[in-house]
């Protein structure tokens, strides 16, 4: 059976990043799954869709091509061909894709693809109901949280770095939202699998959370 990992946790938590080093150090590979919705909700938005019709969006996601590919050690992800790795990464995408998540039809059709890679190969996977649903029976899981205002600040940090100087309160009202609909929608709702191990990194830096992940991974499935 292959070594599969489950991390959960709400948006600017660190769940890529964190991920990413993870993966490395196992020297496996990672699925970051937020990235597949933000590409849907990214089609959502261009095809003018709206984003508040199930029938709409359950019709939609039959015809999107979302595919993951890993070069250079980092995941990449297309839609319809077209890599739109940082295109994925603005504020409107990524409300974009917490309102297009919360339909049966778009997370079926995500989930279905997630599990299939999980199982052809030892992997690492993020987002916010790996450990409830799409690797439920992982004996590896993790929650990965910070206090809100650590998240929000970090979230503002990296939208700085790239030009966006969309002010700090605002991010953070932008994040609270977002927990409250991850965390409050009918369909696989943000939440900490019974069995996963909390690791709040509010006061933890990067390095530190991956070696707490790290070693927890490896009291499950022995070190690497």
């Amino acid at each position: 059976m292959p070594m599969n990992i489950a991390i959960d946790g709400p948006v600017g938590a660190g769940k890529s990043s964190i991920a990413d080093h993870v993966a490395r150090r196992l020297n496996i590979l990672h699925l970051d799954t937020g990235a597949m919705y933000r590409a849907f909700g990214l089609y959502a938005l261009r095809s003018g869709v709206d984003l508040a019709s199930e029938e709409a969006l359950s019709a939609l996601v039959e015809k999107v091509d979302v595919q993951v590919e890993y070069a250079d050690g980092a995941q990449r992800t297309l839609l319809f061909g077209e890599d739109v790795s940082d295109l994925i990464r603005t504020g409107e995408v990524s409300a974009a894709a917490s309102a297009v998540s919360k339909w049966p039809a778009v997370r079926r059709r995500m989930v279905r693809a997630q599990q299939e890679m999980a199982a052809r190969a030892d992997m690492l996977i993020d987002g916010r109901d790996i450990g409830t649903v799409v690797l439920k029976d992982s004996p590896c899981k993790i929650y990965l949280t910070a206090a809100s205002e650590e998240r929000a600040r970090r979230r503002y940090v990296q939208q700085l770095a790239k030009g966006d100087n969309t002010p700090f309160d605002q991010v953070l009202r932008e994040l609270i939202a977002r927990d409250e609909q991850d965390m409050n929608r009918k369909t696989d709702p943000l939440r900490q699998a019974e069995d996963a191990v909390l690791v709040d990194s509010t006061n933890m830096t990067e390095e530190e959370t991956v070696e707490a992940i790290v070693k927890i991974v490896e009291e499950v499935y022995g070190k690497q």
